[in-house]
């Protein structure tokens, strides 16, 4: 490596940072965007795609050179290692005494959320993979790369932050068609993302004009102060964190990076051991599930030896925030848009179908699970995320219930440990699939992975017992 290589890659990384500012301009600027709380990494992705060699580069000009445009493809699938590898650290566990039946029914709550939540994941794995295979089936000549369609799942779960993390993997299974995979991806994370927020206020509105909100009474609008994505009164600014150590000693922000980057480190080394010695379903995992999982090693290491003082977790998430900001821009303005453009009917086509589908596993699944608990409320936050990322889901949720009164995104939040466990077991497998393994492969695994997660929502279901029930036990009780 010469410092030329590092320079270029530094002066490619200053033009994201420029396309990221003006992204926010014009973020603020364009009623548009506010409406639809696009990301500014996501407004400037898209302008570097157009800057590009595959869209102004047509003319014989682009400011944007092949080289950068393939250093950012590359560069989208690294820095969703540090990204995903922060996420653990900071979320120490609390002892919590309930009562034995207040626990019962808590535990019920967040196995049926856990549930519902991975299993709208399930059903788009099914849905992504199974269309494409129904397409084939029925009109002649038609064919698809490997496994199109599965990337619904992950863009409309995942965001624009998963198109580094599968194009890596598919890069490092040896997939010919990772880029394309990565733009695809990159397609339905935004068509996510705007329509979940449009369908969203849409069904809310619905719903309060019918009764169904606990709280809204009124028409939905989003609020004015998360739309500009900033505000300029330095009174209403929020802090970035408490100051975790002295900066005459190091600065916090460096000790938060320095942890979360030599996590990264013993992740490529374990996942090197793995390649080297050819363990089989391990050797194909990429690198950021790894980083992940030894955060979680790392941040019981950090409880037990009682340096939670040290970590803060506003603090991390910025950090993580930034990778991920240019992560998503990076992969947007590297984006193949004419070999996307060749499959964009079955990307409408299987949208369409997945908003639908995510309408029906969240919103009607809530109230059939839990009618008695804030179920238009689950369910609108569930619809937000399972179609673009925890922002939206949050969003749609202020509006309906502003002050988070209710118990749902305390109890989402709950849910997430039951989650991970189940994301443990079945992500490498999903994984190993999807680089060694057919359509029909994945058919299958989204079917068993679906039942799977609604066998512990009726669990639930069962535990939480229905809600007649329970008034009956107590009418009993009370005579």
């Amino acid at each position: 490596m010469t410092s030329k290589i590092l320079q270029e890659l530094l002066k490619s990384t200053a033009f994201l940072g420029v396309l990221l500012l003006i992204g926010l301009y014009l973020r603020a600027k364009i009623s548009l965007f506010r409406r639809f709380l696009v990301p500014a990494s996501v407004i400037g992705g898209f302008l570097g795609l157009l800057l590009g060699p595959e869209v102004l580069g047509l003319t014989g000009y682009s400011p944007i050179s092949p080289e950068w445009n393939k250093t950012w493809s590359l560069l989208a699938g690294i820095l969703v290692v540090p990204m995903f590898a922060g996420i653990p650290l900071g979320n120490f566990v609390k002892k919590k005494r309930l009562d034995p039946q207040e626990n019962r029914k808590e535990a019920a709550k967040i196995a049926i959320v856990s549930g519902i939540a991975s299993g709208a994941f399930g059903f788009q794995i099914i849905l992504g993979v199974g269309l494409p295979l129904l397409f084939m089936a029925f009109i002649p000549g038609l064919e698809f790369y490997n496994q199109f369609g599965y990337e619904i799942c992950q863009g409309f779960n995942g965001g624009h932050g998963m198109a580094g993390a599968i194009g890596s993997l598919l890069m490092e299974g040896g997939a010919s068609y990772w880029e394309l995979s990565q733009g695809v991806l990159t397609t339905f994370a935004t068509i996510g993302l705007l329509g979940g927020i449009l369908l969203g206020v849409m069904i809310i509105n619905r719903a309060a004009a019918k009764g169904e909100t606990a709280f809204l009474k009124g028409s939905a609008s989003l609020p004015t102060e998360d739309t500009y994505g900033f505000t300029k009164e330095i009174n209403k600014q929020g802090q970035m964190g408490r100051e975790t150590t002295q900066s005459a000693a190091i600065e916090p922000l460096t000790v938060h990076l320095a942890i979360i980057l030599a996590d990264c480190g013993l992740a490529y080394y374990l996942r090197g051991l793995f390649v080297k010695y050819q363990i089989i379903g391990l050797q194909d995992v990429p690198v950021w599930p790894y980083a992940l999982l030894l955060m979680y090693a790392v941040n019981y290491g950090i409880q037990k030896l009682h340096l939670e003082w040290m970590i803060d977790v506003k603090i991390k998430n910025h950090i993580c925030g930034i990778f991920a900001d240019f992560s998503i821009i990076a992969a947007i303005a590297s984006m193949p848009i004419r070999a996307v453009l060749d499959y964009i009917l079955p990307i409408l086509v299987i949208s369409a179908a997945g908003f639908v589908l995510v309408y029906y596993t969240t919103i009607k699944m809530f109230q059939y699970f839990l009618p008695d608990s804030y179920p238009f409320e689950r369910g609108i936050l569930s619809f937000g995320i399972n179609t673009g990322v925890m922002m939206t889901g949050a969003t749609l949720l202020k509006i309906c219930d502003p002050n988070f009164d209710s118990p749902v995104m305390t109890d989402y939040s709950l849910s997430y440990a039951i989650r991970q466990v189940i994301e443990l077991v079945s992500t490498p497998i999903m994984y190993a699939i999807l680089v060694k393994g057919t359509a029909m492969d994945m058919l299958k695994f989204g079917i068993i992975y679906t039942v799977c997660c609604y066998l512990i929502a009726f669990i639930g279901k069962k535990l939480y017992g229905s809600p007649r029930k329970e008034k009956m036990r107590e009418t009993v009780l009370a005579e």
